[in-house]
């Protein structure tokens, strides 16, 4: 009776993790059939209005001499879905790199700006318009890029030296360093060429508005790089989110663990922020939705939250289609004004909690 009684608990456990699996299963199935709702109704959604049959003609009808289906494919096909795609891919790489860095340094309020990201993408297209005389968004993107990920690489450098190398809060120290610098040279810079600060004055709003799919995939290519990396390293982040010792003790090699997660965030920040301009407090949010919605394990959480900053950021991308029509208000600003009393939530629940 006794072998009997202790198999009881084994199988009742299996058989509700089971369950939760299933549920957390569902739940990203509901996810994605949100996303496609949400992607369907930014191609109907604009300063000209279009009906799902109009959207289907304008995607799949053959050219003709009509003019007004003409007009109708050239809206859908060059301007619509390049900003619908570009908004959930980005938003997906944004809300996976949000969680991923919360679990990384163990810091509840941590977001991509943590590493720097935003600031160095902001001082390479500053650089690049003043030193290169760039004013096409197309032309700068790239320099963006490098921009985020050499200074995600610094800000980890400098972490990884010295005492405190490798502790979360040095990682927090150093890239508050970076990012102080590199926002006085940006704006030293600016400021001393009308060029370069209105380059970034429309960079800076944070849009998916008007990049066309010959930087979208390229991209996409390295956020798909980041994704992978990021999937990889999910079992270690849920040792290293315990704390480094206890990460040690199960095996994991917690220097090289890092690292990757590190890269990982850089490729999918860097790249979202090169192509979209700073998105402030989209992976913050939809990472503790996520949390909320599946507990601590991030073999769950990081899809979860990669899945919902999709969705946020293209349905805040309609709303700024829809609140000023016929003009529009950037996604970024959207995702602000609601991000921001959402930090703030945070904050009070926090000192709510401790008192």
């Amino acid at each position: 009776m006794s072998a009997v009684t202790e198999k009881r608990p084994a199988s009742g456990s299996a058989s509700g993790v089971a369950a939760a699996s299933g549920r957390r299963g569902v739940g990203l199935g509901v996810l994605v059939a949100v996303l496609v709702v949400a992607g369907a109704a930014s191609l109907v959604v604009g300063a000209r209005a279009l009906s799902p049959g109009e959207v289907w003609d304008g995607l799949f009808a053959a050219p003709g001499p009509d003019q007004r289906l003409t007009e109708i494919r050239l809206i859908v096909q060059t301007v619509r879905v390049p900003r619908t795609v570009l908004a959930m891919v980005a938003g997906a790489a944004l809300g996976a790199a949000g969680a991923l860095i919360q679990g990384c340094t163990r810091n509840p309020i941590a977001d991509t700006g943590l590493l720097g990201v935003n600031s160095g993408a902001s001082f390479a297209v500053v650089s690049a318009v003043t030193l290169f005389g760039f004013t096409n968004p197309f032309q700068y993107v790239w320099f963006a890029f490098l921009g985020a990920a050499a200074s995600g690489a610094v800000v980890f450098g400098l972490a990884s030296i010295g005492r405190g190398a490798g502790n979360p809060l040095t990682l927090a120290l150093a890239g508050q360093g970076v990012t102080v610098f590199l926002a006085a040279m940006t704006t030293a810079v600016a400021l001393s060429d009308q060029q370069s600060l209105n380059a970034l004055r429309f960079w800076n709003a944070g849009t998916v508005a008007g990049v066309k799919f010959h930087v979208i995939w390229p991209v996409a290519a390295f956020i798909a790089a980041g994704l992978v990396l990021a999937l990889a390293t999910l079992p270690a982040v849920n040792m290293l989110n315990l704390g480094d010792d206890m990460a040690r003790a199960a095996g994991v090699n917690v220097g090289l663990s890092r690292t990757a997660a590190i890269a990982a965030i850089t490729l999918l920040a860097g790249a979202a922020t090169a192509a979209c301009g700073p998105i402030a407090f989209l992976g913050l949010m939809v990472a503790h939705v996520a949390r909320y919605l599946t507990g601590p394990d991030y073999r769950w959480l990081v899809p979860y939250a990669g899945l919902l900053g999709a969705i946020v950021l293209v349905v805040c991308d309609i709303v700024g289609r829809l609140v000023v029509r016929p003009g529009e208000l950037d996604a970024g600003i959207v995702v602000a004004l609601v991000g921001a009393p959402f930090f703030a939530a945070l904050v009070w629940r926090g000192k709510f909690r401790t008192a």
